[in-house]
């Protein structure tokens, strides 16, 4: 997954307000690990800012340090390891039991439900409209009628004829000319992947040409459930442990945390 380089206001990190994925009133107990030996994530390389490796030459990212607070919250880091893998072979070593969860941002279908637990969602990544900086819209509907730009054959294509039906689509092949065609004019605004177009807008490629505007928008049924960790189903007690500290995890802050250090812009925001 191509990720463009950081923001030019990188530094400048507002607060965010994540989507709240736990009802604030609920009650996960976390179940007694005391047999549990080791617990492994498996993660790769090639996903940032999710998992990637930096410029020193460890192991980084969201994902990567999302598993040392599951780790820490549960009070098993003397027994946590996070290790990479390559992604074709991430479902095998899991299977295997070369490891006890997976965080690598694996999608959530039907077929893997038939075979591995998930755990609740962490985070879930909207779809936005980007659209010049100085265009002065009071809502998508000024959009009808306009050339919106949209990558082909995507899920954010299905996703805005279903939800933007009076919008005028103009899909493109690839990301590069969808987003050159909307720094040249050619397209008043593009629909896509929240978290690309945040990146992009705030990048150097840019050159602050665009903005996000509208939503967030989300739907578990052109988009997914959102990320989620992987587990085998046998291993009942770790996933149930998994979720209470998620839950922890959105209630204290450090969730917002991790978000923070590894998108400084708001996916959500920024309208």
């Amino acid at each position: 997954m191509t990720i463009f380089s950081l923001p030019v206001a990188a530094a400048e990190k507002a607060s965010v307000d994540l989507p709240i994925l736990f009802d604030t009133r609920e009650r996960i107990a976390r179940p007694d690990l005391s047999g549990v030996l080791r617990l492994r994530f498996l993660t790769t390389v090639d996903f940032p800012p999710f998992n990637f490796i930096d410029q020193t030459g460890k192991l980084s990212g969201f994902h990567v340090d999302l598993a040392r607070e599951i780790c820490r919250e549960l009070a098993m880091m003397d027994k946590c390891q996070i290790q990479a893998v390559v992604f074709s072979d991430i479902e095998a070593a899991l299977a295997d039991g070369n490891g006890e969860a997976v965080v690598a941002g694996i999608a959530v279908t039907e077929a893997l439900r038939k075979r591995f637990a998930f755990s609740r969602p962490f985070m879930r990544l909207p779809a936005r409209f980007a659209v010049p900086r100085q265009t002065a819209l009071a809502g998508v509907a000024d959009l009808a009628g306009k050339p919106v730009g949209v990558l082909a054959g995507t899920a954010h294509e299905a996703m805005m004829a279903a939800f933007f039906p009076t919008l005028k689509s103009e899909p493109f092949a690839d990301r590069t000319t969808l987003f050159a065609a909307l720094g040249t004019g050619k397209v008043a605004a593009v629909f896509g992947d929240g978290m690309q177009l945040a990146f992009w807008t705030n990048g150097t490629q840019a050159a602050g040409c665009c903005r996000l505007f509208g939503g967030p928008y989300f739907s578990e049924h052109f988009l997914g459930e959102g990320l989620t960790v992987m587990l085998r189903k046998q291993d009942r007690a770790i996933a149930e442990a998994v979720d209470h500290a998620l839950l922890a995890l959105s209630r204290n802050g450090r969730l917002q945390e991790i978000y923070l250090r590894y998108f400084p812009v708001d996916l959500y925001g920024g309208l």
